[in-house]
């Protein structure tokens, strides 16, 4: 009896003492692939070209620098403020469309999601200069009577990144959208409220950790776009990412390339730990 009970304890505890060997694999991976280029990366910004933080002082005490931060974040900025602006009742239109008109839209999102994004972007080049398609319509509407300057400036980066950014907003909006409970806002109405009190009293606020699982996913990734700015902007809308290339592949210098690449992860993590504090779905629910 003692024999078999203690084979049997033995039994019960070893899934829980072997489920570390299955983590292993994956935890080697992440180590591997993450950890590692992470702390190589600082430790070049620290020792490169000699040990210090000279690095950082160089990369947030000049002006030309600092200006790439700004522009860097206000292009993430206006990128997610549209992004969402547009986003929101496109998802909203997909939640409430019936099913097989909604898988039709849903499928023509991912597919341009799908779609190489150098194509994209050079699609957009097309489309957005002095004779392109969009000029072309908008002077044969009368709306404008000579060109407009789309590519080469922000206008273009934020038109080029928001196409680009909208499946990112419109998906997990869409998931949380279909999880609220029509009844909710019928009750609202029963109870007296207009459609705008409604929206803003009741949807909004029950939809806002989606929104803030879009918003902080369009901006971060935003943060850290290099092919769109590079092409639809210039050299006049370098983003972060352009000046890490710039580093790198111009220059050649690693410790400075490797400061502004750690101060761009930075504030991604601080980014999503703000995300996790004030806009937890798990919370929410």
């Amino acid at each position: 009896m003692a024999l078999t009970a203690t084979i049997g304890s033995a039994l019960r505890r070893s899934p829980r003492q072997g489920s570390f060997g299955y983590l292993l694999p994956a935890l080697l991976i992440i180590a591997l692939f993450f950890i590692v280029p992470v702390c190589m990366l600082l430790m070049r910004s620290l020792l490169e070209p000699q040990l210090g933080l000279q690095n950082y002082a160089t990369l947030l005490g000049s002006t030309t620098y600092l200006r790439v931060f700004l522009n860097t974040f206000l292009v993430a900025g206006l990128v997610t403020i549209v992004s969402i602006v547009i986003g929101y009742p496109i998802a909203w239109l997909l939640a409430i469309m019936p099913e097989r008109w909604s898988r039709l839209v849903l499928a023509i999102i991912i597919l341009s999601m799908w779609t190489n994004l150098l194509a994209r972007t050079y699609a957009w080049m097309v489309l957005l200069q002095r004779t392109g398609v969009v000029n072309k319509l908008l002077i044969g509407l009368g709306l404008i009577d000579k060109p407009l300057a789309l590519v080469n400036n922000l206008v273009g980066v934020t038109i080029g990144m928001t196409y680009i950014m909208l499946p990112f907003v419109i998906l997990p909006l869409m998931g949380v959208l279909r999880s609220i409970d029509p009844g909710i806002l019928r009750a609202a109405a029963l109870c007296g409220a207009n459609k705008r009190q409604c929206f803003m009293h009741v949807l909004l606020p029950l939809s806002l950790p989606g929104v803030a699982a879009g918003a902080l996913m369009v901006f971060v990734m935003s943060l850290g776009y290099y092919v769109t700015p590079a092409l639809l902007g210039g050299t006049s809308n370098m983003m972060l990412a352009g000046l890490v290339a710039q580093f790198v592949q111009s220059l050649v210098d690693w410790g400075m390339g490797g400061a502004a690449a750690f101060v761009l992860l930075l504030v991604t993590l601080a980014l999503y730990a703000i995300q996790l504090k004030f806009f937890n779905t798990n919370r929410a629910r």
